[in-house]
């Protein structure tokens, strides 16, 4: 009945499942867990009919024309530049730290010295990951990146992560770097824009085709069984030989055999407030007070006329199996070397193709996931 299987209708699994049947003509099962499409990206008009992102504001930027253009042939776009702020020392302080943070925080003089050293010793309109100035040797830099390491960065990875900045690989810091220069948008991509009609409006058109069947409410193990010992996958009790393309949990796939991996998830809190305004900006970040990470208010992300409004806050925690979301792969060595045994497990079955951040153990913006996909299609039908 169907050519290939994709678990998962987020972006990986729809992205795969729109191009082999366009571009292939062949028959797709989509199996999801969850009661609709768009993963993480799920979104929904509430009580009070403002439009929220179910599982955490999603915003898309890219400095990718392609994966741009080939989003816009299921969506029409609104220009949206995210900008956040952080609660510092009793003050709301755009964020990623900028020249315009450093004249908030300090006095004018103090802050005056330091941006002409920033600007000798890196340049104009340069990036810089925190954990790079921590390195420097002149007094001041020092002063300034142990403020902005204390003040930003430590406790705020502390709550996300569970653990200190430095046992993270260094690519997390360095997603969030100081910035030097005037810049105060959170993301600097080329295209910065939102659905216009949502994001599950976009993943609809996205998998609009006859070729594609869709099995909601549907844990893949209760139609998928895997032969362990002939390498062989089964659907509905008979052998499949299509390809299995899987976007969940690579340890679940395989009934944990080499254990757990690691995942952080997220307690989300969404609260309707008895005002037209919330906060100054879309999302407040809260590094050092409270027990959540942010704030997040969503008319600023699609505006609309109500007298009330909706917030989301966000209480990281530990991923537990079947008990809540695994959000994000915790890079440790140690969890990487448990991955890659699940990797060369996977590699004996000759129909398996694992793609997006749960079944790759590794973190996907979106746009990074649409590029995946894009590529991973074409190794596969090359």
């Amino acid at each position: 009945m169907f050519d290939y299987i994709i678990v998962g209708a987020g972006f990986a699994g729809s992205v795969m499942a729109e191009r082999i049947a366009r571009k292939c003509d062949k028959k797709v099962l989509i199996i999801e867990r969850r009661n609709h499409i768009g993963g993480n990206c799920y979104d929904c008009k509430d009580e009070n009919g403002i439009l929220i992102h179910k599982y955490g504001p999603h915003l898309f930027h890219t400095s990718d024309k392609e994966v741009f253009s080939y989003l816009s042939d299921f969506t029409q776009w609104d220009e949206y530049h995210h900008k956040v702020l952080a609660f510092i020392d009793g003050k709301k302080v755009p964020i990623p730290f900028n020249f315009n943070t450093l004249y908030e925080l300090f006095p004018h003089s103090l802050a005056e010295r330091l941006e002409q050293k920033l600007l000798g010793r890196y340049g104009y309109n340069t990036k810089v990951p925190i954990l790079e100035l921590k390195q420097e040797d002149d007094e001041d830099l020092k002063f300034l990146a142990e403020f902005i390491y204390e003040k930003i960065f430590k406790n705020y990875t502390a709550k996300q992560w569970g653990m200190k900045p430095e046992e993270i690989d260094a690519a997390v810091t360095a997603r969030v770097p100081v910035y030097i220069g005037r810049d105060d948008r959170y993301f600097t991509d080329r295209y910065q824009a939102l659905p216009k009609s949502g994001y599950t409006k976009l993943f609809e058109n996205m998998l609009q085709h006859p070729n594609i069947k869709l099995m909601l409410n549907t844990d893949f193990k209760e139609v998928l069984h895997f032969d362990k010992e002939g390498k062989k996958i089964h659907l509905f009790n008979q052998e499949f030989r299509g390809k299995l393309i899987f976007t969940g949990m690579i340890d679940e796939l395989f009934d944990f055999e080499y254990g757990e991996l690691p995942y952080r998830s997220l307690d989300l809190k969404f609260e309707t407030k008895d005002v037209e305004q919330f906060q100054e900006a879309a999302t407040v970040n809260y590094p050092n007070d409270y027990d959540f990470t942010r704030i997040t208010e969503f008319k600023h992300i699609h505006p609309v006329k109500s007298k009330r409004t909706t917030i989301l806050k966000e209480y990281p925690q530990p991923y537990r199996v079947g008990q809540n979301t695994p959000y994000y792969p915790i890079f440790t060595e140690e969890n990487q070397k448990k991955y890659q045994k699940y990797f060369i497990y996977a590699k004996q079955f000759e129909n398996l193709v694992l793609l997006g951040r749960l079944a790759e153990y590794r973190y996907y913006d979106m746009d990074d996931i649409v590029k995946r996909a894009l590529e991973v299609f074409e190794e596969v039908f090359s």
